[in-house]
């Protein structure tokens, strides 16, 4: 039988110290440590990394104020579950949460989505509506993906930062609102200033405090904590008799470098969860292998890994109905170029299973 790390008391297991770590570690990370102070409802944050306890003080020490916070962090690093967080431990607590992701709404309807409209004001708009800004007056108002937000509606949200008052769309009354604005992007909006698709004086009113939230790859000793409360609380959901990791599985997840972060982890979790069949969770070993490869850093890096995991899944063929030129949607010519520009010969495509690619003698490509 596989070596096993239990949660459960009454289940061995191989490394007790290891079990006891996961279980007053994730009992401690609750609320931020104030739970007597923001009552439930708290996002439950996992993790015990120097990383994540500095992103924490930090929301210990912002949550009283009113002050606007700029969260910033790649992909799946839990920007709304910090925002949340903030929201749950100020002052604010009892007052509504509203989000806006910016990047999920169509530019032409956005303006309307934060401010409302009038009846009249556009086709379609047959009622009053009340915007974003307006439900969470007394409560705080998360910004997701504040770099995508038009240039055009930015000297409107710097106004209302600013004046605490707006109009609604095809309106000329002044609304004037009581908000706290919480954002959160994972673009740089220092280049995006510097290359002019940001408003400079926004960028500063919205970084009065700013919190980077560390990628989960440079906090790894959180992965086995993470892994440990997504398995139960998925083996709860779907009535799965899990009761303890295999160490191998455990380890191959410690390992990998989860470039989409915790939100990729739980995913896998949960699927793994789905697959499981027995006591003992396990799950795709090669999988991880495999993802666990050196990510592109360049984008020449990256154009090359593209090509060569294109040109395994046509087993090295470049020409024809289902070659590699096809999929890219490229003309074969442009393709044998990038591929000579970038390296990938003979000796690269060999290592691809199925037929050689290259023809002796020639510079064309099967």
């Amino acid at each position: 039988m596989a070596a096993q790390a239990s949660w459960l008391g009454e289940a061995p297991a191989v490394n007790d110290s290891i079990s006891v770590e996961i279980k007053d570690t994730v009992s401690r990370t609750i609320g931020l440590d104030i739970g007597e102070r923001s009552g439930d409802g708290l996002p439950r944050i996992v993790g015990n990394s120097d990383a994540l306890r500095r992103v924490l003080g930090m929301v210990r020490v912002v949550a009283p104020t009113i002050a606007t916070v700029l969260i910033n962090g790649e992909t799946g690093t839990g920007k709304e579950l910090i925002a949340e967080a903030i929201h749950k431990c100020g002052d604010r607590s009892n007052g509504p949460f509203v989000k806006v992701n910016c990047a999920a709404i169509p530019a032409g309807l956005l303006e309307s989505e934060l401010f409302g409209h009038e009846r009249g004001a556009f086709t379609g708009a047959v009622t009053r509506g009340i915007g974003r800004f307006e439900r969470a007056h007394r409560g705080t108002l998360f910004l997701d993906e504040i770099g995508d937000l038009p240039l055009e509606l930015q000297p409107k949200i710097l106004r209302v930062l600013q004046e605490r008052q707006f109009e609604r769309l095809g309106g000329a009354a002044t609304i004037h609102t009581d908000v706290r604005v919480i954002c959160a992007t994972h673009r740089n909006l220092v280049e995006m200033v510097e290359e002019r698709e940001f408003r400079a004086d926004l960028f500063y009113r919205l970084s009065v405090f700013p919190i980077e939230l560390p990628p989960l790859r440079d906090r790894p000793e959180d992965i086995r904590l993470l892994v440990h409360h997504f398995a139960m609380d998925y083996a709860a959901r779907m009535r799965k008799p899990i009761v303890a990791i295999a160490v191998e599985f455990m380890a191959a997840l410690a390992r990998h470098s989860w470039p989409g972060n915790v939100r990729e982890l739980q995913n896998f979790i949960e699927r793994s969860v789905i697959l499981s069949k027995g006591a003992v969770l396990n799950g795709s070993l090669p999988e991880l292998t495999y993802k666990n490869l050196s990510a592109p850093v360049t984008l020449e890096e990256a154009e090359r890994s593209h090509i060569l995991q294109t040109l395994q899944q046509t087993a090295g063929a470049v020409g024809g109905p289902n070659g590699a030129a096809v999929r890219l949607g490229l003309p074969r010519t442009t393709l044998i170029a990038k591929m000579q520009r970038l390296g990938i010969n003979r000796g690269r495509l060999s290592e691809l299973p199925g037929r050689a690619t290259a023809v002796p003698g020639t510079n064309s490509w099967e």
